[in-house]
């Protein structure tokens, strides 16, 4: 999907989610030691939703956006909130006992692709060209780095 000017919108919409996901560790490190792990990812999931809802009732009334849903849709989405909430609870405990959140985001977000890249591959069967093989090797090597780093 390009603008009317050619601009590849998908990339511009990664950039802005990279740049929102940074901002959302780094408040959250910013926070983690003025409030209690679970409250601060209660509050943060409400603001989310409350954030959904408002956008969700905008694109059905200014757009006229037509709902779409199936039981396997929400199963999914229900399971995706429990994993979210539960990173929630546990990146307010991990700043709040002090982990730098230039250390802690990475060696998360890391992680998080080392398991992505392998449940898309093994499970998904997503197919890797030798590049993105080489990419998570990278990624799988930076994290151990930092994590010995991180250890010492």
């Amino acid at each position: 999907m390009n603008d009317s000017k050619g601009v590849v919108v998908p990339y511009l919409l990664l950039g802005l989610a990279a740049v929102m996901f940074g901002l959302y560790n780094v408040f959250i490190k910013l926070s983690a030691d003025h409030i209690q792990a679970v409250l601060g990812a209660v509050i943060l999931q409400f603001v989310a939703a409350f954030l959904g809802l408002g956008l969700l009732i905008y694109l059905k009334y200014a757009d006229n956006l037509t709902l779409h849903l199936s039981p396997r849709g929400v199963t999914l989405a229900v399971l995706a909130g429990a994993a979210i909430g539960v990173v929630e609870i546990l990146t307010f405990i991990i700043y709040g006992r002090g982990v730098d959140v230039a250390v802690g985001n990475p060696l998360i977000v890391g992680g998080s692709l080392i398991v992505t890249t392998g449940i898309g591959w093994l499970f998904l069967r997503e197919v890797l060209n030798p590049w993105q093989v080489v990419a998570v090797l990278s990624i799988i090597a930076g994290v151990v780095v930092l994590a010995w780093q991180a250890g010492r």
